[in-house]
């Protein structure tokens, strides 16, 4: 049986609302939660934490329903944005605080906190008050005082959102240390897909209250159930028409350039087809391979972002956008117009029914 489970969950508050919402976690799973400003991704937390009451469905936790158990007796935990520590307690105050209505053993407390703090990185800062810590800091302390309590699910609302790229780099690696010693639960908000691949068992993409996809992130990013969803995680959405089957690969006409996929459609049907931007390999000379697609393409744009470059390139009409490393920028010496081998297999073209 799952862990936690939402079952036709519904409720409107006007700007935000839930619409037959099903969700279905196991026990010591990481869930991402993902989806444009306004989905509802933490209106379905805070449902489930009690701060709302939905108009139908159930929550269930441990088999039993919570739908409407008060917040204070369901046992979760939630982190948000703003850290919220309390200013005029110390680091080790703020994260005792919890705790101390469940263990009465001063010495316990004390171990429990020197153990978890020394996990996060941020033991040498207990007797320090809130305002004296960078974001990071305060970021972990407020973990810290989350999991602590070991609740049975750990509910965190875009809580690296505020940090730079390196402080959010180094806790996700402590956070995860931390989730898996705990053996927690968790349920996470978040934007930034770096979030997705360093933490989560799975993702879920939600949009206008409803829920379009739930897997993997492989299945996810890889097999997009909707063209909203492959919108959603930036991957090619082309409109194609199948030309035919030949054996096990469906020909498409894109434009008017023919492109082989692995998946297979009938023929005469019109599709839509999702290509992951890093599936795509580009050379300065085209090579003997197992991609079945090999175009020559021209280069019409370059953006930089963070650790990666989207290219966009033009294959007879049809635009690519393509992800390399700022490495093979600079080794191909690619700029804008300069002509590239453009390569990828059948089976990164999925139709998307």
């Amino acid at each position: 049986m799952s862990f936690v489970k939402i079952e036709n969950l519904n409720i409107n508050l006007g700007e935000f609302k839930l619409e037959d919402v099903n969700l279905s976690v196991e026990k010591g799973d990481y869930v991402t939660i993902i989806g444009p400003t306004g989905s509802g991704k933490s209106i379905l937390l805070e449902t489930a934490l009690g701060f709302y009451t939905p108009e139908t469905g159930k929550i269930f936790l441990e088999e039993k329903e919570i739908t409407n158990l008060n917040p204070e007796k369901r046992d979760i935990s939630i982190i948000y944005q703003d850290y919220a520590l309390f200013p005029h307690m110390t680091v080790y105050e703020n994260i005792e605080y919890g705790l101390k209505k469940r263990l009465n053993d001063k010495k316990a407390i004390k171990e429990e906190i020197l153990q978890i703090t020394k996990m996060l990185g941020i033991d040498h800062l207990l007797n320090r008050k809130p305002e004296t810590l960078s974001g990071g800091e305060m970021q972990r302390a407020s973990i810290a005082r989350g999991l602590i309590i070991k609740p049975k699910i750990l509910f965190m609302d875009e809580p690296f959102s505020a940090l730079d790229v390196k402080t959010k780099e180094k806790i996700r690696i402590l956070v995860k240390t931390a989730i898996k010693k705990y053996g927690t639960t968790v349920l996470h908000v978040t934007h930034d897909f770096e979030d997705i691949w360093s933490l989560a068992d799975k993702v879920l993409i939600m949009k206008g209250g409803r829920v379009y996809q739930y897997g993997t992130p492989e299945e996810v990013f890889s097999n997009p159930s909707s063209e909203i969803v492959a919108d959603f995680v930036g991957t090619n959405i082309l409109d194609s028409k199948v030309e035919e089957i030949s054996g096990n690969i469906s020909i498409l006409d894109v434009s008017g350039v023919k492109i082989y996929s692995s998946d297979i459609a009938k023929v005469g049907e019109n599709v839509k087809v999702s290509i992951r931007p890093e599936n795509i390999i580009v050379a300065l000379k085209c090579f003997d391979s197992s991609a079945k697609n090999v175009f020559n393409g021209k280069v019409t744009e370059i953006k930089k972002r963070g650790h990666l470059v989207w290219l966009t390139l033009d294959i007879g009409g049809v635009d690519l956008k393509v992800l390399v490393t700022p490495n093979s920028l600079e080794a191909l010496e690619i700029e804008e117009n300069k002509n590239l081998c453009v390569m990828f297999k059948a089976t990164g073209v999925k139709i998307i029914r």
